[in-house]
C-alpha cells in the first residue's frame, strides 16, 4: 500500500472507529471535534441530480435506493475501505456491526428499511445519518457523506418547511472547513440554476473546497456540450470539473455491472468529439483518484492539527481513566488489598475533612462555641428559681418538722431539680456532634473518587461508618450525662462554706426581734426565715452555683463528646469494618467490587478509544514524513 493510501486509510480508521464509539453525533465534543476534524467529502446536488450514480459509480457497486421525489431522506456516512487485492467485498452498518453484508442488494434494503425506521414510511427527513462501511480491492480510501437532494418545492405528504430543513442540514455538512464539497450538477440543466453551486457558493466562495461534477453529458441536446463549465469558464473552481457518464436507466434496469458501466464510461469520452482532449481527466475512476489525491494534500496539511489533537484526546482519556481506575485482579488476595486501599482512601478524606484539610470539621467546633452555650443560656432557671417555686420546696423539704439553722435539703432539692435541666444540652450537643459526623461519612464517600466504580463496597462502607457512628454517639452519650449525674451527685461545699451568713438582727436584747418586745426567740426566728429577703437570698446562692456548674459543664461536655466521639471516629471508624472484610471469601469479596455496568463500560470504551488514538499517532507519526 502506497504512502497516501496509507495515510488516508488511517484516517478512514480514525473515522469509523470514532463513529463505532459512538464519538460522532453527539459523543464528547473532544471526541466529535476529531472526528471533524478528519476531512471527508460530502456529495451535493439538487433531486435527480445523479448523487446516487455518481457515488455507485465511485463504489463501484449499485447499493443506493432509488425512485422518485426524495430518495435519500438521511444522510449516509458512507466510508470506503480498501483492501489487498483478491479479497471479497463487504458492508457493515454501524446499528448491525455484528452482520456482514455480501449481497449488495441487501444493503439497499437495508438503507431504505433504516431510513423507514427513523422517519417512518413517511416522505419526511432526519438528521440522524446512516452509516456504513464498503470494504473492497476496487474502491480507494475516502468517506463520502451523501446528504438528501435540494429541493425547491415540497410534494404532496410533506410540509412546505421541508426545503429550508433540507437546506439546513445539508448547510451543516458542507460548512465545516474540513468538508470538501463534491458539487453534483446536471450538464442538461444550465449551471446558474444548479442548487449545488449556489450553496458551495455561499459557504465556500473562493471555491478552494469544492469539486465540480458534471453529470448526464450525455443526455444533452445534440449540438451542443458542457465543455464552458467544464473548462471552468462558465464557473471558475480552485479545483477541476470533473464529468461522468452515467447509467442510463435501461442499464440500472437490466442491472447492468459496474464494470461494464464504467467501460462504456471510458468509451464515450475517448470517442466523443466533444470531450475527447479531456478523455483523461473525465470519468468516475478518475475523479476518485481526484478526491484521493485531494485528501492526501489536506490530510497533510492536517497533520500537525490532528496530532495535537490526538494528543490531547489521549491526555485527556488517561486522566479519566486514572479516575475510572485500572481492571481489579480476581484472585481473592488482590481483591482484599484493593478493597482496604480503597477504604483507607476514604478514611483519609474524613479525616481531612476533621482536622481542617477539607471544609466541615468545624462545624463540630461550631456545636461546642456556639450551640452548647446557647443551650445552657435557655434553660429555665428563671422560672425554676422563681420565688414561688422556691418558697415551695423549701417549706416542702422539711415535712412537717421546719429546719432548725439553714434549708439543708431545700438547697439539695433546688440544685438537684437545676441541674437536671442540664441533660437536656448535654444530649443535644452529642446528637449534633453525631449529625455532623453522619454528613461528614456521606461527603468523604462521594468525594472519593476511587469508590465511584463500586456501589456495593461505597454502601457497605456507609452502613459500617455509620453503625460505628451510633456506637460512638451512645458512649458519649453516656460520659456526658455521666457528668451532669457526677455534678448532682456530689456537691462543692467549698462554694456554700464561703457564702457569708444570715445573722439575727440584735437589739438590746438578744433574743428580742424589733417589733416583738415579749422576747419569743423562736417565733422571731420563724418569721425571718420564712421572710421574702430568706427566700429571694436562697434563690440567689443557688443560682450562683448552678451558673458555676454550668459553666464547668460548658468545658467538660465537649471534651466527653471529642474523647468519645470525634476522636473514635478519627481513629477506629472502620476497625470492625476490617474484621469482618478479613473473614469474608473470594466470592463475597467479589460481590463488593462489583463495579456499576455504566462504568465498566465507560471503562472500556476509554480503553478503546485509548488504543486506537495511540496507534493513530504512531501510524501518523510513521507516514506522515515519508513522500
Amino acid at each position: 500500500m502506497t504512502t497516501m493510501e496509507s495515510l488516508i486509510g488511517l484516517v478512514n480508521r480514525i473515522q469509523r472507529a470514532c463513529t463505532v464509539l459512538g464519538d460522532y453525533g453527539g459523543g464528547d465534543n473532544t471526541f466529535s471535534s476529531l472526528w471533524e476534524a478528519l476531512p471527508s467529502v460530502a456529495v451535493v446536488g439538487g433531486q435527480s441530480s445523479g448523487k446516487s450514480s455518481v457515488l455507485e459509480s465511485i463504489v463501484g457497486r449499485d447499493f443506493l435506493p432509488r425512485g422518485s421525489g426524495i430518495v435519500t431522506r438521511r444522510p449516509l456516512v458512507l466510508q470506503l475501505h480498501k483492501t489487498d487485492e483478491g479479497t471479497h467485498e463487504y458492508a457493515e452498518f454501524l446499528h448491525l456491526s455484528k452482520r456482514r453484508f455480501t449481497d449488495f442488494a441487501m444493503v439497499r434494503k437495508e438503507i431504505q428499511d433504516e431510513t423507514d425506521r427513523v422517519t417512518g414510511k413517511s416522505k419526511m427527513i432526519s438528521p440522524v445519518p446512516i452509516h456504513l462501511s464498503i470494504y473492497s480491492p476496487n474502491v480507494v480510501n475516502l468517506t463520502l457523506i451523501d446528504l438528501p437532494g435540494l429541493t425547491k418545492v415540497a410534494v404532496e405528504g410533506q410540509p412546505e418547511s421541508i426545503v429550508e430543513e433540507i437546506e439546513n442540514m445539508v448547510r451543516s455538512y458542507v460548512e465545516k472547513p474540513n468538508s470538501i464539497i463534491l458539487a453534483i450538477s446536471p450538464a442538461n440543466q444550465d449551471i446558474a440554476t444548479s442548487d449545488a453551486i449556489k450553496l458551495a457558493r455561499e459557504v465556500d466562495p473562493a471555491g478552494e473546497r469544492t469539486f465540480g461534477v458534471m453529470t448526464k453529458l450525455d443526455l444533452m441536446d445534440k449540438g451542443t456540450n458542457a465543455l464552458d463549465v467544464i473548462e471552468g469558464r462558465a464557473y471558475r473552481l480552485q479545483n477541476p470539473w470533473v464529468g461522468v457518464v452515467n447509467r442510463s436507466q435501461a442499464d440500472i434496469n437490466k442491472n447492468t455491472d459496474m464494470i461494464v458501466a464504467r467501460r462504456k464510461e471510458r468509451e464515450y469520452f475517448a470517442t466523443s468529439p466533444d470531450y475527447g482532449h479531456l478523455a483523461n481527466r473525465m470519468g468516475s475512476e478518475y475523479l476518485a483518484k481526484l478526491l484521493s489525491q485531494h485528501l492526501e494534500s489536506v490530510i497533510r496539511a492536517r497533520i500537525p492539527s490532528i496530532t495535537s489533537l490526538i494528543n490531547k484526546s489521549i491526555d485527556e482519556l488517561e486522566s479519566e481513566m486514572d479516575h475510572l481506575g485500572r481492571p481489579i485482579a480476581v484472585d481473592a488476595g488482590a481483591q482484599l488489598y484493593t478493597i482496604l486501599e480503597l477504604c483507607r482512601a476514604f478514611d483519609r478524606i474524613f479525616k481531612e475533612h476533621l482536622d481542617g484539610g477539607r471544609p466541615g470539621g468545624d462545624r463540630i467546633y461550631g456545636v461546642f462555641d456556639n450551640q452548647l452555650p446557647a443551650a445552657l443560656r435557655k434553660l429555665p432557671f428563671d422560672r425554676h428559681l422563681s420565688m414561688q417555686n422556691v418558697r415551695k420546696v423549701v417549706s416542702e423539704a422539711d415535712g412537717y418538722q421546719p429546719h432548725l439553722i439553714a434549708p439543708e435539703q431545700g438547697y439539695r432539692r433546688l440544685i438537684e431539680g437545676s441541674l437536671n435541666y442540664f441533660r437536656g444540652p448535654a444530649e443535644a450537643s452529642v446528637d449534633a456532634v453525631h449529625f455532623v459526623l453522619k454528613e461528614l461519612v456521606r461527603k468523604s464517600l462521594a468525594e472519593t473518587q476511587e469508590l465511584r466504580r463500586f456501589p456495593s463496597l461505597q454502601a457497605e462502607i456507609a452502613a459500617a461508618a455509620n453503625e460505628a457512628l451510633d456506637r460512638f454517639r451512645d458512649e458519649s452519650k453516656k460520659s456526658a450525662l455521666r457528668l451532669v449525674d457526677m455534678e448532682s451527685s456530689y456537691l462543692t461545699v467549698d462554694f456554700f462554706r464561703r457564702l457569708p451568713q444570715e445573722v439575727e438582727p440584735k437589739t438590746g436584747n438578744p433574743g428580742v426581734k424589733p417589733g416583738n418586745p415579749g422576747g419569743n426567740p423562736a417565733a422571731n426566728a420563724a418569721v425571718d426565715r420564712y421572710s421574702e429577703g430568706h427566700f429571694r437570698r436562697i434563690g440567689s446562692n443557688v443560682s450562683s452555683y448552678v451558673g458555676m456548674v454550668s459553666e464547668t459543664l460548658r468545658i467538660s461536655i465537649p471534651k466527653a463528646v471529642v474523647h468519645c466521639q470525634v476522636r473514635e471516629a478519627k481513629t477506629s471508624l472502620l476497625n470492625h469494618f476490617y474484621i469482618q472484610i478479613g473473614k469474608r471469601e473470594g466470592k463475597q469479596l467479589g460481590q463488593l467490587l462489583d463495579e456499576d455496568p455504566a462504568l465498566m463500560e465507560r471503562r472500556l470504551q476509554c480503553a478503546k478509544r485509548l488504543e486506537l488514538y495511540k496507534e493513530a499517532r504512531d501510524e501518523i507519526d510513521s507516514v506522515s514524513w515519508v513522500r
